[in-house]
């Protein structure tokens, strides 16, 4: 009895320590994003003024083609192959694209949409396995790939609860002449 009641403590201090070690890690990731959110939400602020009807959000793959002297880049100026496409990478393309077309408080950049990067994504999709997300995206992708965009804000906030989003969440579709004019803006 004696050396169950020691087994039992020694497993409890075992698990006590891994619970604190991962939690550990877990917090410093979670104050580090949310770090780097921040930073990047006061860059913005202070390249907009302090006017929130100012706020410049950027193309993500213009300074990408620019400053980039690899030859091989993806339409979105990365260096991914479609062969090594992950989840996060199919997330990521998705949510910038759909920040075209939404309302929403805050948004960090956005990517065109445009068919050749749809195109290069649902070809992606028969390169790689993806698990249970792969048919939110193919439903996503085959949508805009024939010009619905009726519920790119659905399609964005979907995307958006993917990555864990708290900050952001589209609460519309923008009109046509919004759309022209968030796309035309100049830093």
């Amino acid at each position: 009895m004696k050396i169950f009641r020691y087994i039992v403590i020694i497993l409890s201090v075992v698990l006590i320590g891994i619970m604190s070690y991962f939690g550990v890690i877990l917090y410093q990731d979670f104050t580090a994003v949310d770090s780097n959110q921040s930073q990047v939400k006061d860059e913005e602020q202070t390249e907009q003024g302090d006017s929130e009807e100012t706020q410049q959000v950027t193309e993500l793959s213009e300074e990408k083609f620019e400053n980039s002297e690899a030859e091989n880049l993806n339409p979105f100026g990365d260096s991914t192959p479609q062969q090594q496409l992950t989840d996060k990478d199919y997330q990521n393309y998705i949510h910038q694209m759909s920040h075209q077309k939404v309302e929403a408080e805050e948004k960090w950049g956005f990517y065109l949409i445009t068919d050749e990067r749809i195109e290069w994504l649902l070809q992606g999709l028969d390169k790689v396995e993806l698990g249970e997300n792969e048919s939110t995206y193919q439903a996503i992708l085959e949508r805009w790939q024939a010009g619905d965009f009726s519920q790119v804000d659905e399609d964005h906030n979907a995307i958006w609860r993917m990555q864990g989003g708290t900050i952001g969440k589209a609460t519309g579709i923008l009109s046509e002449s919004a759309e022209k004019a968030f796309i035309n803006r100049k830093e």
